[in-house]
């Protein structure tokens, strides 16, 4: 059986970098992955796919801090933050 081809991203690095911006007012703070308003397929799809390129995923951080609980690779998680070094790969 053929590997299922990868989808591009529902959402850009440059929307996701932006809306996060928007949410979190600034770089660093943590935002409920909800916030970012897809279901939770999406989220869990968007968030994986980028946390699983080395060079986007090391200005991504995910921790536990209370609300609805997405998989990030098999790994909780409820919220991100984003170092505000991913401006130099955008």
């Amino acid at each position: 059986m053929a590997a299922e081809p990868r989808r591009a991203p529902m959402m850009s690095l440059q929307e996701l970098v932006e809306k996060y911006k928007a949410l979190a007012g600034d770089f660093g703070k943590p935002v409920a992955l909800s916030a970012f308003a897809l279901n939770r397929a999406e989220t869990e799809s968007l968030f994986s796919s980028y946390d699983e390129d080395y060079h986007i995923s090391r200005f991504f951080h995910f921790s536990e801090a209370g609300g609805e609980n997405f998989a990030i690779n098999g790994i909780p998680a409820t919220h991100v933050s984003l170092d505000p070094e991913i401006q130099t790969i955008l």
